[in-house]
C-alpha cells in the first residue's frame, strides 16, 4: 500500500511541474500524457517478470491477454 501512496505523490508532484511549465499556454490532453508515463513502464515491468508470458503478465495486470496485446502494439512493445 505505501508504494501506491507514493506513486501518488510523485504523479501530484510531475502534475505541479508540468503545470509550472505551462507558461501561460493551456494544459492539453493531461489524461493520456499521464496514462503514457504510467503504463508503458508498468507493463514493461510485468513482462519481465513474467519473462515475457503475455498469458501470465495479463494475469498479474488482471486484464484480458488482447487488451494486453492491444496495449502492447500502443507503446511498441513487441
Amino acid at each position: 500500500m505505501n508504494n501506491i501512496c507514493k506513486l501518488s505523490e510523485a504523479i501530484t508532484e510531475s502534475l505541479d511541474e508540468y503545470f509550472t511549465h505551462l507558461d501561460g499556454q493551456p494544459p492539453h490532453a493531461i489524461y493520456d500524457m499521464v496514462l503514457g508515463c504510467i503504463e508503458k513502464p508498468m507493463l514493461e515491468y510485468i513482462l519481465n517478470k513474467s519473462g515475457g508470458n503475455q498469458s501470465k503478465a495479463s494475469e498479474i495486470l488482471g486484464i484480458n491477454r488482447n487488451t494486453l496485446r492491444k496495449k502492447m502494439a500502443q507503446y511498441n512493445l513487441e
